[in-house]
């Protein structure tokens, strides 16, 4: 996972909660924000699920999410 389709990803899950969930959401499996674990280096795909876990998001609805579809030709 990308950074891109992290905050994609963030985006389409919360919709108008997505900001504040990044830049408030202490994550307890990282100890720090989403937005603080991004500029410290840690993987998107990590801090995704950690997100997840922290706000019970199904998880169906965890894996392959942020990516665009492909282009139709």
């Amino acid at each position: 996972m990308r950074r891109s389709e992290f905050l994609r990803a963030v985006d389409d899950e919360f919709g108008a909660r997505a900001n504040a969930l990044t830049h408030d959401l202490v994550l307890g499996g990282l100890g720090m924000t989403a937005r603080d674990a991004l500029d410290a280096g840690v993987p998107p795909r990590e801090i995704w699920l950690a997100l997840c876990a922290e706000t019970d998001v199904p998880a169906q609805r965890r894996y392959g999410v942020g990516r665009l579809e492909p282009r139709e030709s």
